[in-house]
């Protein structure tokens, strides 16, 4: 006789959706993939994408929709469970159905009815999206999303116990002792907080809590003397403008510093990120370095403009006297949005530079006119699926994988495909300023700025609130940030792997002093 699991799998798969209305079809979804999953039955899980398709043809309330999208990813981990069962399979760098599970779950985060979710299913969300992104090697982003499940209930377990593992594995890729110490510290808290009486979870948690138990154990074993570490107020700065500077880039992770992934510590209040010590050609010049130094201080100067752009409190002098029309439409001109502008094309530029740095590093010999962030990592584009160059698709180098998958994020006319829903605005916004017309307006005009019919509507720009393309440049800032991490944590793991066999004979050090701040000009 079929057990009560197979009987119940059986009504799902068979079930006829036109004789269900909205609700008890989404839950139907939920529960044929839970199913699915339990019974390993692949055919569940295709019907139950199936069944999506349907529900989404229909006029859903918001909070169904947005449920929909997070019954839809958890369709495609399933499926990416099944097809990742063997260590060979699990280092691909291409995993589709890993792609598709992030991007309905980022589909799920900014639909308008997210907020209408039950505070559970919000953290579920949350820790699932942060578990993706930690998986393929976007361990800085992931950071974010168990945090924002914690700010929703501050003692979710699976959010706890995921945060302090990410945070053990990025300790593992960090070259600093120092911080790696301080990350070993801060997992350990949350590993501690997770195997908690008063940690909370869904169904049985006894397995989870051991894993998190050993890992907590792995921790002691390696810093024993974790309760003697302690961190001490470092300085903000000389006048209260720079201190006010520091502390947004705290509060926004936005330092080239691990350490600010922790939180805004006043000990990340700085851009200690730098480049590992590496060996080259005897006789070579330090031309990475130079470069590094270059792309290190856009991004610092951009972040600059950034904050100076978003927090002026009034009219520049050189805006004075510089005659405008007033086309009625809330336009925005000024230095402050002009210093926003040239903060996102300063951002948006680094992503093609990491690319030229890794051709170079790599030794991809990539004709520089062919070097984008979006294509390096592909060896052949005659025919879809694009293959991965042999350089990067057979290595074990997390931190060069979460850059291969940060890529994904952006929007290309050759790329049918992203894990980012805003993608595509980006990438307008990105065109228009560097090649026409981008308008930033006070306030959208609302309906009637998109239609053709009506007086105000301007078909010759981009419209924008002032407000989106500034959080949408910070958006931005905090990925090309991640990008410059894992690209060094990536030349860390790199150098270190290739430590052992040198011919030193054939190479040497490359190490330079560093520039002291009285010498910058």
């Amino acid at each position: 006789m079929p057990s009560d699991l197979e009987s119940i799998y059986d009504q799902l798969h068979d079930l006829d959706p036109a004789n269900l209305a909205d609700d008890p079809l989404i839950e139907c979804i939920g529960t044929l993939i839970d199913v699915s999953e339990d019974l390993d039955r692949g055919e569940g899980v295709a019907r139950a994408l199936e069944l999506c398709e349907v529900a989404a043809a229909r006029t859903l309330s918001e909070s169904n929709s947005a449920l929909l999208q997070y019954f839809r990813a958890n369709a495609w981990g399933v499926r990416q469970v099944k097809a990742t069962r063997t260590p060979s399979t699990t280092w691909n760098w291409e995993q589709p159905n890993m792609g598709k599970q992030i991007l309905h779950l980022r589909r799920c985060v900014g639909h308008q009815g997210f907020l209408q979710l039950q505070d559970v299913r919000r953290c579920q969300v949350f820790t699932n999206l942060a578990n993706s992104l930690n998986t393929v090697g976007r361990f800085v982003e992931a950071l974010d999303y168990w945090e924002r499940a914690l700010e929703i209930r501050s003692r979710f377990g699976m959010a706890l116990g995921n945060l302090g593992c990410g945070l053990e594995e990025y300790a593992r890729s960090l070259s600093d002792p120092g911080h790696k110490v301080l990350f070993l510290k801060f997992a350990h808290t949350n590993l501690a907080a997770a195997t908690g009486a008063d940690a909370e979870y869904e169904g049985d948690c006894d397995s989870a809590k051991n894993f998190f138990k050993a890992r907590m154990a792995r921790i002691e074993k390696n810093v024993p003397r974790l309760n003697e570490i302690s961190l001490h107020p470092h300085s903000m700065g000389r006048s209260e403008a720079e201190q006010s500077y520091r502390s947004w880039c705290l509060r926004n992770r936005l330092f080239l510093n691990p350490l600010n992934d922790l939180g805004d510590l006043s000990i990340a209040n700085n851009d200690v990120l730098m480049m590992p010590p590496f060996s080259t050609p005897i006789g070579t010049p330090p031309v990475l370095i130079g470069f590094f130094n270059q792309i290190k201080q856009e991004f610092a100067s951009g972040r600059w403009f950034l904050y100076d752009g978003t927090n002026s409190p009034s009219v520049h002098f050189s805006d004075r006297k510089v005659l405008l029309y007033n086309s009625l439409d809330y336009p925005c001109h000024s230095l402050a949005v002009e210093k926003v502008k040239i903060a996102f094309r300063i951002a948006y530029s680094i992503f093609d530079k990491v690319a030229f740095f890794l051709n170079e590093y790599m030794h991809l010999a990539i004709n520089p006119r062919d070097v984008y962030f979006k294509t390096l990592w592909y060896a052949n584009r005659r025919s879809k699926p694009f293959p991965v160059r042999s350089e990067f698709g057979n290595l074990d180098n997390w931190p060069f994988r979460g850059l291969f998958w940060l890529s994904k994020d952006l929007f290309d006319d050759e790329f049918a495909e992203v894990i980012e829903p805003d993608a595509r605005d980006f990438y307008a916004i990105r065109n228009r300023l560097e090649h026409s017309y981008l308008k930033v307006q006070v306030e959208m005009l609302g309906p009637l700025a998109s239609r053709e019919d009506d007086f105000w509507f301007d078909g010759l720009a981009y419209l924008i609130p002032r407000d989106e393309l500034a959080s949408k440049t910070l958006r931005l800032f905090k990925l090309v940030r991640a990008a410059l991490i894992y690209l060094m944590l990536g030349m860390h793991r790199e150098e270190s792997r290739h430590l052992q066999g040198k011919d030193n004979s054939k190479s040497m050090p490359m190490e330079l002093p560093l520039l002291d701040d009285s010498w910058k000009q």
